[in-house]
């Protein structure tokens, strides 16, 4: 059984919120493929980033915003081993 990863609620990413609304609006079906788009194109300085607890920052471990599903392996060998094979907001 998976669980919500609660730094990113779920949604994969860090910062979200400095999306304009407008623009996140537009992504809000796709975030996992239009948000990398997004801060590709960004000139200024923003946070927006893959969630750390997911993810390495730049990627998923598995599915974004999840924990412990079939993409994301649990135990000391997993993702997670720095941590116990625990996500950090376990």
């Amino acid at each position: 059984m998976s669980i919500r990863c609660n730094p990113c609620d779920g949604t994969g990413f860090k910062n979200l919120h400095q999306i304009p609304e407008s623009e996140l609006e537009v992504m809000s079906g796709d975030l996992v493929t239009l948000v990398p788009q997004w801060m590709a194109r960004q000139t200024e300085p923003h946070d927006v980033q893959v969630c750390d607890c997911c993810g390495d920052g730049e990627s998923w471990y598995g599915t974004p915003g999840e924990h412990y599903n079939h993409d994301d392996p649990v135990g000391e060998r997993g993702p997670y081993a720095s941590n116990g094979g625990l996500c950090k907001c376990h």
